[in-house]
């Protein structure tokens, strides 16, 4: 189930995008899933179908949703996920990184943040 936080200063968009990315990434919907459709959504949520109709764009763009003209849009291969968005995600981590050590972080306290994010076996 998706819910929206209408107190973030993030704009619904970005959010949805954010919640449903975070579903593919981890297994909640799986490659070749039907999303739900645009009005479908936008009905569920009650808000405008075009703050749905551009986070499925930006999903597809980034390689997480494929479409089908006339059958709707669909949970692609992570494999699919362009470098693009790795590269993104990269300049993210070390912008923050960056400002962590102006900030007085130390080295071995950014290395145990990236290892409380990595999944344990």
């Amino acid at each position: 189930m998706i819910t929206l936080n209408y107190r973030d200063p993030r704009p619904i968009y970005e959010q949805l995008k954010e919640k449903l990315r975070r579903m593919i990434l981890s297994g909640a919907m799986a490659e070749g899933e039907k999303l739900p459709s645009v009005r479908e959504l936008a009905s569920q949520l009650t808000i405008n179908p075009n703050t749905i109709a551009r986070a499925y764009r930006e999903l597809e763009s980034e390689g997480f949703v494929y479409s089908i003209s006339g059958r709707g849009s669909f949970v692609g291969s992570l494999n699919g996920v362009d470098e693009g968005r790795k590269q993104q995600l990269r300049a993210q981590l070390l912008a923050a990184a960056t400002e962590l050590r102006q900030l007085g972080e130390d080295e071995q306290t950014l290395i145990s943040l990236i290892k409380e994010a990595t999944p344990h076996d």
